[in-house]
């Protein structure tokens, strides 16, 4: 017989941890499905600080950040699986008229395998926070030959950090993302020879902060508008052809030159593990990889919620924990017939912007978080949101970088008309 939850909580990473905490204080039945055998995601390879400041109000590591929410999740009722992987995830209950008064059955099946075997849940709703995955040298069509030597960012940190094992001596990284930098100054403690950081964009997409604790602080070169354009190697990396991009995104050959090193780092950005939304056919977010949800974070397909890096990928994890919260707090209610869901608007974005979230809001008093991030460096700029015709906030900046998340909190009180949101130059 399969075994039925209120929720069910795909993923025991920060997201998944949050969210299921959060559910589990409204008194439902909540299972965590976790693919490996313990609880913290990513997060447990990451062994450098500087998590927590926001969330804890104090400076952690990646494993002590997991382990603070682990041990709240061990000291509740919450049914955690390890070691168990989801292969499907299915809708038993199509109506949708049932959406305000609760759901009373299982409204969804998820499919799983672990060592012990293949069995199915039940859940009256799902939440899906599976984090993200890191994009391989065929996303950014990588030439040259196949040798030894060419791995992505947080390959190299699980081989250094989990299994003490060095994974070159003159490193070459490609991409300027968060964990690229700092590889590159965990691979730079070790003793390798980090010989620079080279990124396509004329900006960096890792945080201002990581720009200067890992790269500047150890004179290690950041490359701008400037990649890898061959690697050269037989059995083992033997070197790198780099040159300048030009505006265009073409790269100019003819200042192209040999840097000789024998590892290739990728660190080229994050895509969110959206397969089983996909297979579900909730609506995507074409821009972000994850799916396009309401402000309560549920998608489209009613029942399923979605939060964390599998939504859009996050800067910090403080915020992917409250985010998450939000998320684990209206399933719940979800779950109790208790969303409001009267007299939708959408949520648009404007100049400057690359993307929104949430798409969707609904007519009620409340709280409304919307987070985004920009195009392109602004600077000296206002963030304007507009009601209809009605322009109700406008919050100037010194600065918006493409790699930080911002955050407008806006009350819901008289929203009665589509949002917008844009930036403006002064």
């Amino acid at each position: 017989m399969n075994k039925e939850y209120d929720i069910v909580v795909l993923g025991g990473g920060s997201a998944g941890m949050a969210s299921a905490l959060k559910s589990s204080e409204q008194g439902l039945k909540i299972a965590i499905v976790e693919r490996e055998n313990r609880l913290g995601g990513i997060l447990n390879q990451c062994i450098h600080n500087g998590f927590g400041l926001n969330y804890f109000k104090q400076e952690l590591t990646g494993p002590e950040y997991a382990k603070r929410f682990s041990d709240k999740v061990n000291q509740t009722k919450i049914d955690v699986m390890l070691e168990t992987t989801v292969l499907d995830l299915k809708e038993k209950v199509s109506n949708k008229n049932d959406l305000l008064s609760g759901e009373t059955s299982p409204r969804y099946e998820i499919s799983c395998i672990s060592p012990k075997g293949s069995f199915k849940l039940n859940a009256k709703a799902v939440i899906c926070a599976l984090g993200c995955r890191e994009r391989p040298s065929g996303a950014i069509n990588l030439c040259g030959t196949r040798p030894a030597g060419v791995m992505s960012a947080g390959s190299a940190q699980k081989m250094v950090n989990i299994y003490g094992k060095m994974v070159g001596k003159n490193i070459v990284i490609v991409g300027s993302g968060d964990i690229g930098l700092i590889m590159a100054r965990r691979l730079r403690y070790e003793g390798a020879n980090v010989l620079g950081v080279y990124e396509v964009m004329p900006h960096p997409s890792g945080l201002k902060r990581n720009i200067i604790q890992c790269l500047e602080d150890y004179n290690i070169p950041l490359h701008l508008s400037k990649t890898i354009v061959e690697v050269v190697g037989k059995t083992r990396v033997e070197g790198v052809w780099v040159a300048p991009v030009k505006a265009d995104f073409s790269f100019d050959l003819d200042k192209k030159e040999f840097i000789p090193c024998d590892t290739v780092i990728l660190s080229i950005g994050l895509v969110p593990e959206n397969d089983l939304l996909s297979h579900l056919k909730a609506t995507p977010n074409f821009i972000t990889g994850g799916a396009k949800v309401d402000e309560y974070l549920m998608t489209d397909k009613v029942g399923v919620f979605s939060c964390g890096n599998v939504l859009h990928v996050h800067d910090i994890v403080d915020n992917v924990s409250k985010e998450s919260e939000r998320a684990g707090e209206n399933a719940g209610k979800y779950v109790k017939g208790q969303l409001k869901l009267d007299n939708p608007h959408d949520i648009e974005f404007g100049t400057g912007l690359r993307y929104i979230n949430p798409t969707k809001f609904y007519e009620s008093d409340g709280i409304l978080t919307l987070n985004f991030r920009s195009s392109a460096i602004f600077k000296n700029c206002d963030i304007v949101v507009t009601c209809g015709d009605k322009e109700i906030r406008r919050v100037p900046k010194k600065v918006i970088l493409p790699a930080e998340m911002e955050t407008v909190i806006l009350s819901k009180t008289g929203l009665k008309a589509n949002i917008k949101v844009y930036i403006e130059n002064k």
